[in-house]
């Protein structure tokens, strides 16, 4: 096990490499000049010349990129063109927020969808399996940033229940983290539903129901176990998903969580902080991947064999 987790973690350095090269060329040829957005438009020349110097932008992208890299070997994810804060800083800030919406929109979005798809599946072709399976579809095909807009709408502007925007208590988080959760819930139902029903089929689960069990027994204690595996692997993947997400939902609800920062620094071409924010999210999503391999150990230990 610790042989296999080292090899993972050794596996996630070039990983981190690439991912750091792709972003970095990614974002200096996609065009747009962070000293516009700094100086303005109309800065005279020698400004802009002694500015770019200063920043090193003036040097070739191979020279930025290996400079880029040391930087990130020492610990240094570099410091903001326009805020002249360190990155580092600034993740520090603004990473709990993200992860506050995060974590509740995936817990929800966990804690209702895995009993639906389990109802679905144990009333297969009935009315229950119909209904589960149509609110799946609804929200499937409901965009985050759409669907973000009607609650503001309804819970913040019509009922007034809840504030529509910021952060700062419970209260701000109910809204961002439903806009969030909802879409997911669809999915990640029917991928539980598929897995509960091609368990149903076997061998042990026709034994136990013979015995006498319970069909809630039945189904908790031997079929949901066994059918937990590909909702884990979704698990690791839902982690990209929220990340990815939370740019958007944390725009529409103003909530100064890393996604918004990204959004911002877009916007001024802060290549620094893009830079930096991707490459601990990128962090992130290989970690939730290994902890996804270590949870199947958990759940069947037969894996590790």
């Amino acid at each position: 096990m610790a042989t296999y987790l080292l090899k993972r973690f050794l596996f996630a350095i070039p990983v981190l490499f690439i991912m750091t090269i792709l972003v970095f060329s990614a974002l200096h040829f996609a065009g747009g000049d962070p000293l516009t957005a700094l100086l303005g438009p109309g800065a005279p020349p020698e400004l802009r010349a002694a500015t770019r110097a200063r920043l090193g932008l003036d040097k070739p992208l191979p020279v930025q990129l290996f400079i880029y890299i040391g930087q990130i070997m020492r610990g240094d994810l570099g410091q903001s063109i326009v805020s002249k804060i360190k990155v580092t800083e600034l993740i520090k800030e603004k990473l709990p927020i993200t992860v506050e919406l995060g974590a509740t929109s995936f817990v929800f979005a966990y804690i209702l969808a895995i009993p639906l798809g389990v109802i679905a599946a144990v009333n297969r072709k009935k009315f229950l399996d119909w209904f589960t399976m149509i609110l799946a579809l609804m929200g499937v095909s409901m965009a985050g940033f759409w669907l973000g807009l009607m609650l503001m709408y309804v819970f913040a502007g019509t009922l007034k229940w809840l504030p529509p925007t910021g952060s700062g208590g419970i209260k701000y988080l109910i809204l961002p983290a439903l806009a969030l959760g909802l879409p997911r819930i669809g999915y990640i139902a029917r991928i539980t539903r598929s897995s509960i029903l091609e368990v149903l089929d076997q061998d042990y689960v026709r034994t136990a129901r013979a015995k006498g069990l319970s069909e809630r027994v039945v189904v908790i204690r031997h079929a949901l176990r066994n059918a937990l595996i590909p909702i884990i692997s979704l698990m690791g993947l839902d982690l990209g998903y929220v990340i990815g997400g939370s740019v958007v939902i944390e725009s529409v609800f103003a909530r100064p969580g890393i996604g918004f920062m990204m959004l911002k620094a877009i916007t001024t071409r802060d290549f620094p902080v893009l830079q930096g924010c991707m490459f601990v999210l990128g962090f992130a999503i290989i970690l939730s991947n290994i902890l996804a391999d270590i949870a199947y150990i958990i759940v069947d230990p037969r894996i590790h064999h």
